[in-house]
């Protein structure tokens, strides 16, 4: 599949002098935006089309929107995501659309309804029902940046669990950025949503894997969502502010998908499928907690965090003091948009945390996204994190 996306890869290079290692970096994924960007899927007329979404867009009209440019297309609409999707959501999708043979999947919605039709296109794919499917993201949150990574969050019920899959394969070919789709997000989804995407450009610029490239996509994310997510509180109907916020969430995406993630995610996907919490809220709450434990002891990872703070204007002449400062800034923008700052405050669970905290511990340290965190942690680390998140 063609013009997909962000990533950087090394690749071991042999010449006559020996071997050397050649980073390689490739923007791929088809973006398009503005006021008119639905209309770009009258392009797949005369094709079969699948749907992926959750019940809210087809009950509010929202789909409706994407069906409407698809008229000249045999569509099925599967409408079955719940949030957090599972195993069982896939194969239950990829058994819906098995007649449809579908050329095109178009996952429109959250991030649950991104990454559960990242997971049927591959499922369909490896069953081998059609020769190649294209993979068209519309997001209607401005968070998770899934529209443009090789990411997707998939969950185990069972045992609590939240597997962050990585692979080529779930990487989208096309991504449609249409800022009127999110206007009636909520507030506090659209905060906790917001706080993702600053979560992403924080842990993209420090993560061990962070280029010059990946820095780009980073800092502009940080500059524009520190910039206008609160004048989206302030205004949700703000449609140029909402506009900025779901560009940024698009920039973080790219960006974290070549530089990888780090600790605040990996600890985020392990409380956030134990105790049911809303992604982008157990972000914001741990990424104070996380940047203050990173940057202690090394100088270079608190110049990375510096950089974070200037990005956001947060000026002084003392690298520590601009972490410390940075720190404060995601403490009063949570107070400011109601998100609490301990697990306590939130009211969550915290006998359950404590009977299942080595499972937590076991989950956070095996998570994909603690690899690129830049301090490394062992179990100690992660005990004393929990604590501290509890509060």
């Amino acid at each position: 599949m063609n013009d997909r996306l962000p990533v950087q890869k090394s690749t071991l290079f042999y010449s006559g002098n020996g071997c050397h290692m050649v980073n390689q970096f490739s923007i791929r994924s088809r973006i398009y935006s503005g006021e008119n960007a639905l209309q770009t899927l009258q392009q797949y007329a005369g094709q079969r089309v699948g749907i992926v979404t959750d019940s809210f867009m087809v009950s509010s009209g929202l789909i409706n929107r994407i069906t409407e440019q698809l008229a000249q297309c045999e569509t099925a609409v599967f409408s079955e995501v719940k949030p957090d999707p599972s195993i069982d959501v896939l194969q239950q999708g990829a058994r819906f659309f098995y007649e449809l043979r579908p050329q095109v999947i178009i996952a429109f919605g959250g991030g649950s309804s991104l990454d559960a039709a990242k997971g049927i296109a591959a499922t369909l794919n490896t069953l081998g029902i059609v020769d190649s499917i294209l993979l068209v993201a519309i997001p209607t949150t401005s968070g998770s940046g899934s529209e443009v990574t090789t990411y997707a969050i998939i969950s185990d019920p069972a045992n609590n669990i939240k597997y962050p899959l990585v692979s080529e394969d779930l990487l989208p070919d096309v991504a449609i950025l249409d800022s009127s789709l999110v206007m009636s997000v909520p507030r506090s989804v659209s905060m906790d949503t917001g706080m993702d995407v600053m979560t992403h450009a924080i842990e993209a610029l420090v993560s061990i894997n962070a280029n010059d490239f990946s820095d780009a996509l980073a800092e502009k994310s940080l500059r524009m969502v520190h910039e206008f997510l609160p004048q989206v509180f302030h205004d949700l109907n703000n449609q140029y502010a909402r506009e900025k916020v779901h560009h940024a969430s698009c920039l973080a995406g790219m960006a974290f998908n070549s530089a990888g993630l780090g600790l605040v995610h990996g600890m985020a996907h392990a409380l956030g499928a134990l105790l049911h919490i809303a992604h982008g809220k157990i972000n914001a709450m741990l990424l104070p907690i996380i940047i203050k434990f990173n940057s202690q002891d090394d100088e270079q990872i608190r110049d990375r965090y510096a950089l974070c703070a200037r990005i956001m204007d947060l000026q002084n002449q003392n690298n520590i003091m601009q972490v410390q400062q940075l720190v404060k800034q995601i403490q009063r923008l949570n107070k400011m948009m109601g998100i609490p700052a301990s697990l306590k405050e939130l009211g969550s669970d915290i006998g359950l945390l404590r009977q299942n905290l080595q499972e937590v511990i076991t989950a956070v340290l095996n998570d994909s996204c603690t690899k690129t965190n830049p301090r490394p942690v062992n179990a100690t680390d992660i005990e004393y994190l929990i604590e501290q998140i509890i509060g």
